[in-house]
């Protein structure tokens, strides 16, 4: 019962000393210090205008020099190019393969869609905009397409991409 009220009263005091050294003993004045010297109001507007430069994009600019750009995302491709009309313009990603043309001549052509809703043919050897046609096979309803790649994670600075007629979830509905 008696260390109970110590500890009690040693709480107590403790509580009592916190609340008289953290609280200042007398109200204290802010501190007022005279100004040095007024500003003059050309510096301020000097500052303000370099402020408004700075926002609008006017004092900092960047010149690439034959580097690329720090800000752009690497891993979406970049398509700000102007690309050419038809299937020259088309991306690999963007190609639906339609149809494929057997001729004894000149080899098999490939019917393809692009997003313009246009019907091109293509043969190997054709380019488009970010690869060429390496492969037509008529019997497997298939397409290659060779892809350039700007990855810098990746050993070839190309990927194959096989484009097929029929996808292949519609190809054999029993399996």
């Amino acid at each position: 019962m008696i260390r109970s009220k110590i500890s009690w009263l040693a709480a107590l005091a403790a509580l009592a000393l916190l609340v008289t050294f953290s609280a200042p003993s007398f109200p204290q004045e802010p501190e007022t210090t005279p100004p040095d010297e007024p500003v003059p109001t050309a510096q301020i507007e000097s500052i303000l205008r370099q402020q408004a430069r700075m926002v609008e994009g006017q004092h900092f600019s960047y010149v690439p020099g034959g580097r690329r750009d720090p800000f752009r995302n690497l891993s979406i491709p970049q398509t700000t190019d102007i690309r050419p009309k038809g299937a020259a313009g088309m991306l690999v990603a963007e190609i639906n393969v339609e149809g494929i043309v057997r001729d004894a001549h000149d080899g098999d052509m490939a019917l393809v869609v692009g997003p313009d809703t246009q019907g091109y043919f293509l043969r190997v050897g054709d380019t488009v905009f970010d690869g060429t046609v390496i492969a037509v096979d008529a019997r497997k309803g298939l397409v290659t397409f060779r892809q350039r790649v700007d990855d810098p994670k990746m050993i070839k600075p190309y990927r194959d991409v096989d484009k097929r007629l029929v996808p292949m979830s519609e190809e054999n509905p029993d399996e």
